[in-house]
């Protein structure tokens, strides 16, 4: 079956990720880091190079500042197999992150992208209107191309979903396929139920280390356990799982096999110090 074309539309950031023994506590003092290195983020960059290393033709559309941290960031995806159409911003976004190794993170957004002009914002909407599929992530870029209410099929990554986010809605509403994680719900399968009363046909909730559940606007569910792995990084695990399913799905897997797809991708993902290996060549420290 013939890949079928996909833009993923949204984030994408040059990062600093330190770990710390613990995170800090809120008085002044001094840690040292464990270690520390800089790399690419971003829930979308993540997703497109997953997809890309899966041989999924897709295209990142995405917001870049014409700066240093931006040419990193465009050189790295690039080099790492990623086709980039650059959404012009006055800056680059940039995160810092303080981390332990037992998964406590703290995000420092340092800056973030502007408003998207009005001709990128067209331009995302004829490469979603010309794709096979759209993947929309949560940002301005992405609201601003849901409320255009595109044909193409869209999916949907709402993160950590409460079910009654002002924010979220729209994306909910205009997603086929919506993915998220449990860490704001004791039940995730009323979470996506609630999801799927308001129009997609899928949802699928990962649970870290628990794996992974789904369910179908018919009410078949289905469950998955994690893969096993040597955990490196957490970070963009969920961006992984959902491009190894999308790409199972997209070459014709039913759903149980496309949960098992993307458990081994995350697998690949939380391996990594990079939200992907093929980064560890193409980034210095």
């Amino acid at each position: 079956m013939p890949s079928p074309r996909v833009v993923v539309c949204g984030p994408s950031a040059w990062n600093h990720l330190i770990v710390l023994d613990r995170l800090p506590e809120p008085v002044p003092h001094m840690q040292f880091a464990e270690r520390a290195w800089h790399t690419a983020g971003g829930t979308s960059a993540g997703k497109a190079l997953h997809l890309a290393d899966l041989g999924v033709d897709v295209r990142l559309r995405t917001p870049v500042g014409d700066d240093a941290d931006g040419a990193r960031l465009l050189a790295a995806l690039e080099a790492a197999g990623v086709t980039v159409d650059r959404v012009a911003s006055e800056r680059t976004e940039r995160h810092v992150n303080l981390m332990t190794d037992a998964g406590a993170r703290v995000s420092l957004y340092v800056s973030t992208p502007t408003t998207p002009l009005s001709a990128d914002v067209d331009a995302a909407a004829l490469a979603v209107a010309e794709a096979d599929i759209a993947v929309v992530d949560l940002s301005e870029l992405g609201m601003l191309l849901v409320e255009r209410s595109p044909a193409t099929p869209l999916w949907i990554d709402l993160h950590d979903y409460d079910g009654s986010s002002a924010f979220h809605e729209p994306f909910v509403r205009a997603a086929d396929v919506v993915f998220m994680n449990d860490d704001r719900t004791d039940d995730p399968w009323a979470l996506m139920r609630s999801c799927l009363d308001r129009g997609p046909r899928l949802a699928v909730c990962t649970r870290g280390a628990e794996g992974a559940v789904a369910l179908s606007a018919s009410g078949e569910r289905f469950e998955v356990a994690a893969a096993p792995a040597a955990v490196v990084d957490t970070n963009g695990a969920g961006d992984a799982f959902m491009a190894g399913f999308l790409a199972a799905t997209a070459r014709g897997a039913a759903v149980d096999e496309a949960l098992r797809a993307a458990a081994e991708q995350a697998r690949i993902a939380i391996g990594s110090r990079h939200l992907h290996p093929a980064l560890e060549s193409v980034v210095g420290d």
